[in-house]
């Protein structure tokens, strides 16, 4: 008698909420290192759960490539898909452009984030810090998530880019409203594409020392459209990952003894339990994705010409095989996927970029608020019901009101 064949997983639902680890874990020991499952309207697709299956996939973007027309579903994809401002046909972004003029494209987005003054960058990211807990500071409770974390991110972003300060509350607004996806979701796209396209008109007239300026300074021959896309992307890439990984980080140092120091005033512990988030709690857990341009094979499993391959970052990080100690990777390992890898990773500028911002603002943060703690029993916080990018839905905190800084700092 054969044991049936373990029916395929719905990548949505509470478990990817509540436990992720334990689900990848069950997926794992059911399917093997690559599991199926089903998207919204029961669209069939790939999970990748193992480290070197997805090493596999990301190292090989002529048979796992980036270009979405390969799909083999899209006869079945209504045109109000929900997941279809994730898996798009056609887009014009560096998202979805493979091989030569990819690289090109990634090579122009490195110059210009690399052209960032470090310095500069630190402060912007010290200044908007301040400038939230200021509102903050006097309260003595307050929402991490909901009032410090989601807003800091995109302020410095749009201040490196060439925005100007009295812009950057609006752009928070439009971003939030936008990856949220409630009823202003489509107001704020609006207004960050008309934002970034009269900056881009702005820069093009009077360039400055920012990113846009530098990205309209190529020379390879790139349109205000690929520009524009491009920049929106990082905007939304860098925003809502960073704002997850400073949150998440907390939620660590509060719950977790280990690192209880750093509450104190030490900054070892910070970056300790930045780089174990990356690999225990990372913010972006699954990403589309790959289509195969070929019938190939993949951890056993035949994986059909068109099929599309989900990355399990989050289940990755955690396999059994790569983490034979089961243990915390803290004290700088960073081999973890948790910014992609191959081609289409995260630039290593931007990864540099949100790691700048994450920590300075867990760092100010506690500089401000020495004695902050959670307001309530740490099994109560909750996540946000995603299984592409894994965050809090609030983090209540307490601490001693203090006084703003206004522009003393």
């Amino acid at each position: 008698m054969t044991t049936p064949e373990p029916q395929p997983v719905y990548l949505g639902g509470p478990r990817f909420q509540s436990d992720p680890a334990e689900l990848y874990r069950e997926m794992r020991r059911d399917h093997g290192a690559v599991a199926p499952v089903v998207l919204d309207g029961d669209v069939p697709a790939w999970l990748v759960l193992g480290y070197r299956e997805l090493h596999q996939v990301t190292s090989d973007p002529q048979l796992f490539s980036r270009d979405s027309d390969l799909w083999n579903q899209w006869d079945r994809i209504p045109a109000d898909w929900p997941l279809l401002p994730m898996i798009g046909r056609k887009q014009p972004s560096i998202l979805y452009t493979v091989g030569e003029r990819h690289r090109e494209r990634a090579a122009v987005i490195c110059d210009a984030l690399e052209s960032v003054d470090p310095f500069e960058l630190k402060g912007h990211a010290e200044r908007f810090a301040d400038e939230l807990i200021d509102r903050l500071c006097g309260k003595g409770e307050c929402d991490i998530v909901g009032e410090y974390a989601t807003l800091l991110p995109l302020r410095v972003l749009a201040s490196i880019y060439g925005f100007s300060d009295a812009q950057g509350p609006g752009l928070v607004t439009a971003m939030n409203d936008m990856i949220n996806g409630r009823e202003g979701a489509l107001d704020g796209q609006r207004h960050l594409a008309e934002s970034m396209y009269a900056l881009l008109a702005a820069k093009a007239a009077a360039p400055g020392p920012d990113v846009a300026s530098r990205m309209l300074a190529n020379t390879a021959g790139f349109t205000v459209d690929e520009i524009a896309q491009d920049l929106m992307v990082m905007m939304a890439a860098g925003h809502q990952p960073t704002a997850d990984w400073i949150g998440n980080s907390l939620r660590l140092m509060l719950t977790d003894d280990r690192f209880a120091a750093s509450l104190a005033g030490g900054r070892h512990s910070v970056g300790e339990a930045m780089n174990e988030v990356l690999w225990e709690d990372t913010p972006t857990q699954n990403v589309a994705g790959r289509w195969t341009t070929r019938d190939t094979h993949l951890g056993g499993r035949r994986i059909g010409r068109g099929d599309l391959v989900l990355l399990g970052l989050a289940a990755a990080n955690g396999d059994p095989h790569v983490r034979t100690d089961a243990g915390a990777l803290t004290g700088g390992n960073n081999a973890f996927f948790s910014f992609g890898h191959g081609e289409h990773r995260c630039p290593f500028p931007a990864q540099e970029v949100a790691e700048v911002i994450a920590r300075t603002g867990i760092e100010v943060l506690l500089d401000r608020l020495p004695d902050v703690d959670l307001a309530g029993p740490a099994d109560a916080l909750t996540r946000r019901p995603s299984p592409w990018l894994r965050g809090l839905s609030a983090l209540p905190v307490t601490y001693t009101p203090t006084p703003a800084l206004g522009a003393t700092r």
